[in-house]
């Protein structure tokens, strides 16, 4: 089993920036994918994020250019620096590891 622990969301204005951690426990395989998803009220989760061990990374298009992945291996956590923020980035961000989930962080951003 692993274990995701999200922090860092909260509620900022538009063009603000927030940084989002991610810890992960438990038996965590050597060679994994970890990266943010998010869901905004009546809308599908879309992958946001994700960083493979190796280093590949994906972004989604809408957040290209505005949100960075990284990681510290050595300490099993992920972070994502989202700078320009727009009400349209409003959504509960969840941190994954392969096909394990987080509980999920609010992030809110104000026009």
């Amino acid at each position: 089993q692993v274990q995701l622990v999200e922090s860092g969301g909260g509620l900022v204005q538009s063009g603000g920036s927030l940084r989002l951690s991610c810890a992960a426990s438990g038996r965590i395989p050597s060679i994994n994918a970890m990266g943010w998803t998010r869901q905004a009220p009546g809308k599908p989760r879309e992958l946001v994020a994700r960083q493979h061990t190796v280093g590949a990374t994906y972004y989604a298009d809408s957040v290209k250019g505005r949100f960075t992945i990284s990681r510290d291996n050595a300490k099993n956590t992920v972070f994502l620096q989202m700078n320009s923020l727009s009400p349209e980035d409003t959504a509960v961000y969840y941190c994954a590891l392969n096909a394990y989930w987080g509980q999920g962080t609010q992030v809110t951003v104000s026009s």
